[in-house]
Parts: structure tokens; C-alpha cells; sequence
């Protein structure tokens, strides 16, 4: 007796979204990633097409944090406030996709950079490697659309992943995003409806849908995954049942989320029964971005070399296994 596994035909298809310019295209990347293009769920790879895989980054920072994992000090420690080696470490040692560039720094409270010192760091970080670049901002809005004004000019051609627009704070900087030529985030808190609304406000703006990245703002392990996962699993399946609002790739930041919670940091001794902080900061992180890699992530931030290496082989395995079922 033979069985066949039930398969479901999707109408929609995940938006291909490129993010990167080589010198031929006007840019300095030595290669481009593009993410999307799957017509079924995550990894059904016996229901449709799957042709990107899913990719990591890792972050540097503007300014060392005023508050860092130990366990992640101790890979960076040397580099931490040195972006363009923290970068290349990232690349070269621990196999980084992309690089997000967090300018957390120019936000009037926690350093007050100015625009053009955060043009600087990511003209340094650009020179440092050649991975495509994401440019992560913060939610202090007039602050950040000078900053991002500023970075979209000065890297223009690098076609970079601008992260993030929001609905409250979309319109100068989708406007420097298309003046300069670079991709952008649409970020929106944990919510279908929402998600959907700022899509349709960038494409009102006439920005390329293949321009845009989904960031449905998760969180962490033990602080809402459920949830979020929920909502993400939705865009996704109202994506492919044919809904183009819906249809982009998502972004995730497993890193920075599991990096503010008391589990990964919070010292052995006050916590003994919780194990080593070490293993244990691997482990919050991995667990996050697997579970999330899982309801349709394409584009995940990390900190941690341990779940970085995970991760990436992971997903390596679950592509290697097409076919084979």
C-alpha cells in the first residue's frame, strides 16, 4: 500500500527581494543576496519552490553597548567598539551573510551621534568587507531621519536594506530610500493588519515592492514567542493564498532580542540551577531564530558564533535533504 503526502497548491508567490550592488551594478558588493521566491511554508519543499535560502547576519555597533552579554565578550571584546573589524571577524571568522550596522549611538539619549559620524562608521564598514549591508536604526524619529538621510546619500548605488521605515515615521525615509536606490524594512508591532497597512502606504509612495522587507517585530524565547510565531505564520499564509500586501520576505532579530533578556545574561552565581551563562546565551538565541526560521524568516540578525553556526547549519542540512523525502 503506497501513500501519497496531501499538497497544497499556493496562489501567491514570496516577493524576491535583492539586497546588495556589485560594481556592475553600480555598487561595491562583492556578491548580492537575494531572499524570497518560495510558493509554499517554510521548507514544504514537496508543495512548491523554495529557490533562496534563508540568511544570517550579524551585527556591529556605532559605539560599544553600554551593556553586553559576557559570553558575546568574549568573542568581540577586542573589536567590540571597533565596527569595520568587528565586522570582519564577523565575515571571515564566524561566516556572517550580510551586516547590520546598528547606529543606536546617534539617538539623543544614548550618545547623540551625529549624522555624518554615522556616515563615517558605515563608509568604514563598507570598506571593511564586502557582504551587503543592513542599516539599523532606532525609534526616535526626527534623529534618525536626518541620520538615515545622510547614510542613504552616502552610500548610494550600495543599494544597502534600510532598517527600519515604520507607520508612524515612513515618509522621509522611503523618500531617501528611493532617491538613493536602496531596499527597505516595513516594520509594524506583531500585528497582520497592520503589517499589511504600511506595505500598501510604501507602494502609495510607488516604492518597488521588490524592495521591501517584512520585519513583524518579534520577540524572544519565553517573552511572547507564541505569538509572535502566530502572526508571522498568518502574513505567510495570507501571502501565498494570493494577498501581494503580504507577499515579502521577513526579517528577524533573534540577536538583539535574546541579548536583552535576564536569561542570557544574568550571572552563573546568582542563577546556578539556570546552567552555564555561556551555553545558556547560545542556546536562547538559537532556539528563538530556529522557531521563527521555521514560520517563514528569510533574513535573521544574530549575535552569538554559537547560534550562528547552528543555525547556518541547519539550514544548509534542510536544503541538502530536498528531494530526499
Amino acid at each position: 500500500m503506497t501513500f501519497d503526502i496531501p499538497k497544497e497548491t499556493n496562489a501567491g508567490k514570496v516577493v524576491e527581494v535583492t539586497i546588495g550592488a556589485t560594481p556592475e551594478q553600480g555598487g561595491t558588493r562583492s556578491h548580492t543576496v537575494t531572499l524570497g521566491g518560495s510558493t509554499a511554508l517554510p521548507f514544504h519543499f514537496f508543495e512548491g519552490e523554495h529557490p533562496h535560502r534563508p540568511v544570517v547576519a550579524m551585527e556591529v555597533f556605532d559605539k560599544a553597548p553600554s551593556k553586553h552579554i559576557d559570553s558575546l565578550l568574549e568573542y568581540f571584546r577586542d573589536v567590540i567598539d571597533k565596527p569595520g573589524e568587528m565586522a570582519k571577524k564577523c565575515v571571515g571568522e564566524y561566516g556572517a551573510e550580510l551586516i547590520s550596522v546598528r547606529l543606536e549611538g546617534t539617538h539623543p539619549e544614548k550618545g547623540n551621534m551625529s549624522a555624518e559620524e554615522a556616515a563615517e562608521i558605515v563608509k568604514e564598514v563598507l570598506k571593511s568587507v564586502k557582504v551587503p549591508l543592513i542599516i539599523s536604526g532606532h525609534s526616535h524619529f526626527e534623529k534618525i531621519n536626518e541620520v538615515m538621510k545622510k547614510v542613504c546619500e552616502v552610500t548610494a548605488g550600495e543599494n544597502c536594506l534600510i532598517n527600519y521605515a515604520e507607520t508612524d515615521n515612513y515618509k522621509t525615509i522611503t523618500a531617501a530610500c528611493l532617491a538613493y536606490g536602496h531596499t527597505i524594512t516595513a516594520q509594524t508591532p506583531i500585528d497582520v493588519n497592520l503589517a499589511k497597512q504600511l506595505n500598501i502606504l510604501l507602494t502609495d509612495m510607488n516604492f518597488p515592492p521588490e524592495k521591501i522587507v517584512i520585519d513583524p517585530l518579534t520577540s524572544t524565547l519565553g517573552y511572547g514567542l507564541e505569538y509572535t510565531y502566530s502572526i508571522m505564520e498568518r502574513i505567510r499564509n495570507d501571502g501565498l493564498a494570493g494577498d501581494k500586501m503580504l507577499a515579502f520576505p521577513m526579517l528577524i532579530n533573534p540577536g538583539y532580542e535574546s541579548s536583552r533578556v535576564k536569561e542570557t545574561w544574568a550571572p552563573e552565581k546568582d542563577y546556578p540551577e539556570w546552567g552555564n551563562l555561556e551555553s545558556r546565551a547560545a542556546y536562547w538565541e538559537t532556539a528563538t531564530a530556529m522557531s521563527l526560521l521555521l514560520t517563514g524568516a528569510e533574513l535573521l540578525i544574530m549575535y552569538h558564533p554559537q547560534a550562528v553556526e547552528v543555525i547556518k547549519k541547519t539550514i544548509t542540512e534542510m536544503y541538502e535533504s530536498k528531494g530526499k523525502e
